[in-house]
């Protein structure tokens, strides 16, 4: 089956591109051994097929980067690079980043970008800072009653939603929050609505505290209506089986930890206080939600308090 879906990814069919990504997310591992001839065959996207991928295919593509042999790959490549867990693949756009490649001009990203595309950046001191957990749980809905006293939305009056609430008792949580050195219960509150239409950023406090930030920006597009929001809240569930199992599509894809399943570009927001980028914590469906579709993701930059939603959609 496996080798079916190569060859079918070859001729570029879609459709088995997408299972073999699928499988990739599962177990990054199962397509190590196709990847040179994904590689040597153009099979260039989604860079995600790549993240189990050895030195052989690390070292092919620094090589036709540094070669500048293929121009027209070089935005693939440096996606695919980004991806891969390997020393020599983040020295490589450490390198370009201070010796740019030829082509990079004509791109909108710096090498480091990149990496930031893949779930990693690098700190103001130069160490590498990992965005993303390295686990991952299934968050499952629970129904809540409506509360009467949540505070409301300054733009469009609707009740803000408390999209999660995390206590670091549970060994789970501190797990997942681990890279963000938060200490403290978490919650991120929103307004489901108005999060469609621009990132909203919140103010939180160890022990539970979330507001509004006063420095959001309401954009002209606006649709203002005032709408309850569901009434669920997501509670931790069972591990997932590999950090790259979020959904932004299926039903029961909500997540605590791992990485995001972005519905379009990588979206990771800078802090509004420092400008840093923030840890990504949660993907909540729209799917798990009454809206149906689309994906909320969850930011925390926990040395200035400061968290964020983001909200994609096809």
């Amino acid at each position: 089956m496996l080798d079916d879906l190569i060859r079918a990814a070859e001729s570029d069919d879609y459709d088995a591109v997408e299972e073999l990504a699928d499988l990739a997310a599962a177990d990054p591992q199962r397509l190590a051994p196709h990847l040179p001839r994904l590689l040597e065959q153009g099979v260039l996207w989604p860079p995600t097929l790549y993240r189990g991928a050895g030195a052989d295919v690390v070292a092919e593509a620094v090589e036709r980067v540094d070669g500048g042999r293929q121009p027209g790959q070089l935005n693939h490549l440096l996606l695919i690079l980004a991806h891969i867990q390997d020393p020599a693949a983040e020295a490589a756009l450490r390198r370009w980043e201070e010796q740019p490649p030829s082509g990079l001009d004509r791109l909108h990203l710096s090498p480091l970008g990149y990496a930031v595309t893949a779930g990693w950046t690098v700190d103001p001191e130069g160490r590498r800072r990992d965005l993303c957990a390295p686990v991952a749980y299934r968050l499952v809905m629970t129904p809540t009653a409506p509360d009467a006293a949540a505070p409301t939305c300054p733009w469009c009056e609707s009740p803000l939603m408390t999209l999660l609430d995390l206590d670091p008792a549970d060994p789970r949580v501190a797990e997942v929050l681990a890279h963000t050195g938060w200490s403290g219960r978490l919650r991120f509150t929103t307004c489901l609505g108005c999060s469609c239409y621009t990132t909203l950023y919140g103010r939180v406090t160890p022990d539970g505290g979330s507001t509004w930030a006063p420095e959001n920006s309401a954009p002209r597009h606006l649709h203002r209506s005032t709408e309850d929001p569901p009434a669920v809240l997501p509670s931790v569930g069972p591990a997932r089986s590999s950090v790259y199992q979020a959904s932004a599509w299926h039903p029961e894809g909500s997540t605590l930890g791992g990485h995001p399943d972005w519905i379009q570009d990588a979206e990771h927001p800078d802090c509004l206080v420092c400008g840093q980028t923030m840890d990504y914590v949660a993907l909540v469906g729209g799917a798990d939600l009454d809206s149906g579709e689309g994906a909320h993701y969850l930011h925390l930059h926990a040395p200035c308090g400061v968290t964020a939603v983001t909200y994609q959609q096809s």
